[in-house]
This record gives C-alpha cells, sequence and structure tokens, in this order.
C-alpha cells in the first residue's frame, strides 16, 4: 500500500480485542495514519508471552497497511514515583515487561504516565522516577522502543505536569536517545498552559526548548479538554468541541517542532448520534481541514 505523502501523521489509540492484528484493522478502517495500542490489559498487572505467530502477524500486518510509527501505552497501574517499596519495585518489573513487549512488536515508543508521589514529596517522587527509569533501561536491551514520559494534568500529587519536572526526570536518567516525551495537548492545558493563545503557545514552546532535549518529544496526544484551563483535571474531549477549541491545534499544527511529531487520538469511542459516523473519523477529518487550512 502507498503511504500518504503528508509531513502531518494523525492515528488512534485502537483496541485490539481479538488480537493484535484486529487493531491494525480497526485503525485502516477509520483511516490511521499511525497507531497506539495497548500490549497487555492496561489494568492488570499479568500479561501472557506474546505468541511468535501473533508477533509475525502483527508486523505483517501493520507493513501492509502503510500505517507507521506504531506506539503503545503502559498499564495505569504502574507509579514509579510511590513511596511504597512494594509497589515501587512491581512497577518497574511491569515497565520492563511492557518495553520489551514493545521491543518484540518492533514499535517505536511505549508511552508512561511517570507517577504520583502520594506522601513523600516532588524532589523526592522526581528521584524515584529517575531511579525506576534508570533500573528499567538497564535491564532491557536497546531496542526500537523508546521510553515516552507522557506529561500530566496535575491531579493529586501526579508528576510531569510541568516541563520543567519531565526535563529533569530525563536530565537525572542521562540518555535522551532511549528515554523521550509524549506530549498531550488536554494534559498540558489542564496544567496550565494556555496552549490555544498565542502567548501561553509561546510560553509552553520556550520551555521545551530550553528545559528539554533537542528532539525529546516524539509523540503527540491530540485530544481537547471538557476541563478549563488550570483545573489540573485530566477529562479528555473530541477536538474542537471543549475548551481548548480548534485555535489550540492550529497554534500545535503551525509550529515548525510540534507540526510534524505523529499525533494520536485518545477521545471517546462510539459514534455520533446525531450523524452516526465513528468519532475517530470525525476528529482525524477535523485534524486534517485544520492542517489544509493552515498549509
Amino acid at each position: 500500500m502507498t503511504q500518504k505523502k503528508t509531513t502531518h501523521l494523525f492515528g488512534s489509540h485502537v483496541s485490539v480485542a481479538g488480537g493484535l492484528v484486529k487493531g491494525v484493522g480497526r485503525a485502516v478502517a477509520v483511516g490511521c495514519d499511525v497507531i497506539q495500542i495497548f500490549t497487555k490489559n492496561n489494568n492488570q498487572w499479568a500479561a501472557k508471552p506474546l505468541v511468535p505467530a501473533d508477533v509475525a502477524a502483527w508486523k505483517s500486518a501493520l507493513a501492509e497497511s502503510g500505517i507507521r510509527h506504531p506506539i503503545a501505552h503502559a498499564s495505569y497501574l504502574i507509579n514509579m514515583a510511590t513511596p511504597k517499596d512494594e509497589l515501587f519495585q512491581k512497577s518497574i518489573d511491569s515497565l520492563v515487561m511492557e518495553l520489551e513487549r514493545g521491543n518484540e512488536l518492533e514499535l517505536e515508543g511505549l508511552v508512561v504516565h511517570p507517577g504520583a508521589f502520594t506522601t513523600s514529596s516532588e524532589a523526592d517522587g522526581i528521584k524515584r522516577i529517575i531511579d525506576a527509569v534508570t533500573e528499567t533501561l538497564a535491564r532491557v536491551e536497546a531496542g526500537s522502543c523508546r521510553l515516552l514520559l507522557e506529561n500530566t494534568a496535575g491531579q493529586g500529587s501526579c508528576l510531569g505536569h510541568q516541563i520543567d519536572q519531565l526535563g529533569a526526570m530525563i536530565d537525572g536518567v542521562g540518555d535522551a536517545t532511549r528515554v523521550g516525551v509524549c506530549l498531550d495537548t488536554c494534559h498540558a492545558f489542564a496544567a496550565g498552559y494556555a496552549i490555544n493563545t498565542t502567548p501561553g503557545f509561546a510560553e509552553l514552546r520556550k520551555q521545551i526548548d530550553d528545559l528539554l532535549p533537542p528532539g525529546c518529544i516524539s509523540a503527540l496526544h491530540l485530544n481537547d479538554s471538557k476541563k478549563p484551563l488550570g483545573s489540573r483535571v485530566d477529562r479528555h474531549e473530541h477536538i474542537g468541541r471543549g475548551e481548548i477549541g480548534l485555535e489550540g491545534f492550529r497554534n500545535v499544527f503551525g509550529d515548525e517542532l510540534l507540526g510534524v511529531i505523529p499525533g494520536y487520538l485518545e477521545t471517546e469511542k462510539g459514534t455520533d448520534e446525531e450523524t452516526g459516523e465513528d468519532w475517530d473519523v470525525i476528529n482525524l477529518r477535523v485534524l486534517r481541514e485544520l492542517v489544509a487550512e493552515i498549509a
């Protein structure tokens, strides 16, 4: 299949229920250029080993589809910032397993939430994250899959809602080739970055330039926000239908750095009650129409 000629690549997180190959089919059906999946149940620690035949079928289907930049999202149970030793070690073991699966599937990235420091402190939490990532990388042979720390909305004691926190984590690990960032638009807005305004977006970009290594951001999560600026509440909305609005996404796609980074929807699944059209199809169309306007 011929790959689409565009510098703006959009896709979605798709279900792999029924098998990895099913996920590729679902991504093709809604018109994805790129794909994000879970390689295991995201709400369980354990996972059955990947079956070689399934891995081969996944790679074959992906190559035939023309879909690029496959990534996965790690389990929501992982908390690298926790002060509790048992949960900390369990989180590292889980991350090791998921990163190994990412390499086996030849994914480009594994997105993970840095974690919440709960009863400790921000400084202690960041140190725990650095230690967790360092141990994980030491236990997993370098492969195709880069570990991507995701910025958060900052709910509770969740870390990574500020760019300087992500910069400190990556600097502490000391290996930007194996650790990068997945930037979520909803999370950035909820954390207080007014990306829907020219000055607010400029401030975010300045922090990225000043505090993160070059080439650090390799994936975008494209989500509007149900909650207002600075709410620190993570609630995704369909593109252009939330508090960010279309202007925020125009700022992203018009930017020479962020505009060409692969973007993955994490918006609600289902169909529009009025039109009966799949929401992924609608959101992808809105994104591509915005890019056409900018061009």
